[in-house]
């Protein structure tokens, strides 16, 4: 951040990458809250329809659904999140490019997680 500032492209990249780093060590409530502040940044400086701004939100959705610890708001959000980004995604990509792919098969799965926190009644 220092080299480049908040908002440039490396900057968005590099915590993203910090990130995932993070998830890898089971440090769920230090990444989300990296991606709290990170995505916003991406979207505002690379656009909602970037690639790199569509990743980035897929990576944060996966995390809140993937983690033990998940609220049901999380569960929430990621599948919200999730639905957004696919219309994005097959608008702006083609529903047949990788990270659209890679955003449906999220989504089904951020969908599966909260059904099962829910239960079949929805309650």
């Amino acid at each position: 951040m220092k080299l480049d500032g908040e908002e440039h492209v490396s900057t968005v990249r590099a915590a993203n990458n910090y990130a995932s780093s993070l998830v890898g060590l089971q440090r769920f409530e230090e990444a989300k809250a990296l991606m709290r502040k990170t995505v916003p940044v991406a979207r505002r400086v690379l656009g909602e329809n970037d690639i790199i701004t569509l990743t980035m939100t897929c990576f944060y959705a996966q995390m809140l659904y993937d983690d033990p610890g998940a609220t049901l708001g999380d569960l929430r959000e990621a599948v919200t999140t999730l639905e957004k980004m696919e219309q994005i995604s097959h608008r702006v990509l083609g529903a047949g490019y990788p990270i659209a792919l890679r955003i449906e098969s999220c989504l089904k799965e951020s969908r599966a997680a909260l059904h099962a926190r829910i239960g079949p009644r929805g309650e």
